[in-house]
């Protein structure tokens, strides 16, 4: 699993014009999956994003977590991040995980996160065609592999 952890002051998801989920202060969150994705990615990666220290503290230093803040998040799936551009201009997909993989770990991912961060999520829709709005606080931009974990 591939995620864009941005910090933002607010953010928000609309399909066909109408806002389906937006969230205050918190963490946007672009998450692709690819086949080799399974329930220990989960895991790890839902740990790693609550409890990542990149909000600031009271001596304004990135000290403190999302839980710290009672933050909201919002995740959207997106499988351009793992486009391959090594060949040619036209970016490849295949290493993305097809909807019938994605679907049940992006669900489950979701979940999992609730628990975590002990509130609901702002979700997309999955395979849906979809205006994201955020503003970035910092900006803080942060992208976490999980086969990139040791």
């Amino acid at each position: 699993m591939i995620a864009v952890i941005q910090k933002v002051t607010r953010s928000s998801v609309a399909i066909d014009g109408n806002v389906k989920s937006a969230i205050g202060k918190g963490l946007l969150l672009l998450l692709g999956i690819e086949d080799a994705d399974g329930e220990e990615d989960i895991q790890w990666l839902c740990r790693k994003i609550v409890n990542l220290r990149i909000f600031n503290d009271a001596n304004g230093v990135m000290n403190e977590s999302v839980l710290d803040h009672n933050g909201d998040i919002l995740v959207i799936s997106q499988f351009t991040l793992h486009a391959s551009t090594r060949k040619g201009n036209r970016p490849s997909y295949i290493k993305a995980a097809k909807p019938e993989v994605a679907i049940p770990l992006y669900n489950r991912f979701v979940k999992v996160m609730e628990a975590e961060l002990g509130k609901k999520l702002g979700t997309g829709e999955f395979g849906a065609y979809m205006d994201v709005e955020l503003v970035n606080d910092g900006p803080v931009t942060i992208i976490i592999d999980t086969k990139d974990k040791k």
